[in-house]
């Protein structure tokens, strides 16, 4: 099996305290920030090489991996690391953020994957900065594919995968024929969640996403990483999302102290008017 994954470089969360708006509120500063791969697309990089491996001897990749970012240079850190973790290639498409909005990473990655033909096209289900949820789907409408969102299971056929989404009340499986394209949750690293056609399926992978030993992160630096601009695979369109303005949220009033219930509910309803 081939699996393309779509990788997005992100701010780490856990430093959102760092971020700081300029008085005109035009932008984001984001120097002191600190940059991750999106969580969910770690998820979906996790489920690949599952998918392409036999579980029982990981060292041995049965397909390839091949991994695709939209970003700078700088974005190359974060390939190689997907890299030393397993995947066998690496394409970044040269551009910048202001370049980029959910469109255009969905029509580039739609000319890649007619490039790359590959069998399935795995990506996190949102990134966890804009939160959009919408490249995936748009990827699927433009290839014309199949698809399934909120990938908690995955298992490999003969021709197909079989996927637990997670949706309301429990999981909805699905059967898709290959080649499809699948945004996966959290839950989808979980030990027994993914298995290719060749892992049993009494063996249980270690819970979460591995991690590249030093002689992978060695080696991975001279794995194939192709740069395309941003013009060749996304047919020279434009951004049609625009920020007009960021500001931070209002300082909060500090608390105060009340004497019994009564004066707590009378504030609830008089000043806070939550009640």
């Amino acid at each position: 099996m081939k699996v393309l994954v779509a990788l997005k470089r992100v701010a780490d969360p856990d430093n959102a305290n760092k971020i700081k708006i300029p008085p005109s509120g035009e932008k984001i500063d984001t120097a002191g920030l600190e940059w991750k791969l999106n969580p969910f697309d770690d998820y979906a990089l996790e489920t690949a090489l599952r998918l392409t491996e036999n579980g029982k001897n990981p060292k041995a990749r049965l397909g390839e991996v091949v991994v695709v970012t939209l970003g700078p240079k700088e974005c190359e850190t974060t390939l190689r690391a997907a890299l030393a973790t397993g995947a066998d290639r690496a394409i970044r498409v040269e551009a910048t953020d202001e370049e980029l909005d959910g469109r255009i990473v969905a029509a580039a990655l739609k000319t890649i994957i007619a490039e790359e033909k590959p069998d399935l096209v795995l990506m996190g289900k949102q990134a966890v900065d804009g939160d959009n949820n919408q490249v995936g789907q748009s990827v699927a409408e433009l290839l014309d594919w199949p698809m399934a969102t909120f990938a908690a299971t995955i298992t490999e056929e003969a021709g197909a995968v079989v996927v637990g989404r997670e949706v309301d009340g429990g999981v909805l499986t699905l059967k898709l024929g290959l080649p499809a394209v699948v945004t996966v949750d959290l839950r989808i690293v979980a030990p027994t969640s993914v298995y290719s056609a060749q892992t049993d399926r009494a063996h249980k992978y270690a819970e979460g996403v591995r991690f590249a030993a030093l002689p992978a992160i060695m080696a991975a630096k001279k794995k194939p990483l192709v740069v395309k601009p941003l013009a060749e695979v996304a047919g020279g369109m434009s951004r049609t999302a625009h920020y007009s303005k960021f500001e931070p949220p209002p300082q909060r009033k500090a608390g105060v102290k009340v004497q019994d219930v009564a004066e707590l509910v009378a504030k609830l309803a008089g000043e806070a008017k939550v009640i």
